[in-house]
């Protein structure tokens, strides 16, 4: 009697931890694929903006002076290492394609871009506060070139915030996901001893 109903249980248990593995998959590759594409977007969008700045910094600085070539040259300069980065980022966004992680992988990954987006968001505050330190100081010592890179650094600082902040809103978003299937396993006592459970929707 008792390996009569030992080997349906087993069987049951099988097949239902077969079917929760395959849908934690099935969502891991599915925010896998957003996040890359994501990623992508992202990037394609900073890429525009720094060819944008290039090139329009390039020609209005021949003709500008004073406070407005600094601020046109260093807008230049900013979005030569942004196009830069896009172009980098492009490059990786195009490896992830198609790679398949686990479901910890995918996680720990998520984690990393979210953490990395806001340790940017930080880095574009502070290049704020330096423009706004330069343009105060420039006009304080009566330097138009350190005013017009101050404008610069507030301008593209300001850009580069709004950007990271969109991106880690929509990428956390896929984070919650996660950490919400995450959550849905939990480690208790049974009658047994110690066991793992799922708590089902």
């Amino acid at each position: 009697m008792r390996q009569k109903t030992i080997l349906p249980t087993t069987l049951i248990l099988f097949v239902l931890m077969a079917n929760l593995a395959h849908s934690q998959s099935s969502l891991s590759d599915s925010i896998a694929a957003d996040r890359t594409l994501k990623n992508k977007t992202n990037m394609t969008i900073l890429g525009i903006w720094g060819a944008i700045n290039i090139v329009q910094g390039s020609i209005s600085s021949t003709n500008a002076e004073g406070s407005d070539k600094a601020f046109f040259k260093m807008n230049t300069y900013f979005n030569a290492v942004n196009l830069g980065i896009a172009g980098v980022g492009l490059a990786m966004a195009r490896k992830e394609f198609n790679k398949k992680y686990s479901y910890t992988e995918n996680l720990l990954k998520q984690q990393k871009l979210e953490k990395i987006l806001l340790l940017n968001a930080g880095l574009d505050a502070a290049y704020i506060a330096t423009g706004l330190y330069l343009k105060e100081r420039g006009m304080r010592v009566d330097n138009p070139q350190t005013t017009g890179y101050g404008n610069s650094f507030v301008l593209q600082g300001a850009f580069l915030l709004i950007f990271d902040l969109v991106q880690y809103g929509n990428h956390r978003r896929n984070g919650k996901l996660l950490e919400k299937e995450l959550g849905n396993w939990q480690v208790g006592t049974t009658s047994n001893g110690i066991g793992l459970t799922y708590r089902f929707k």
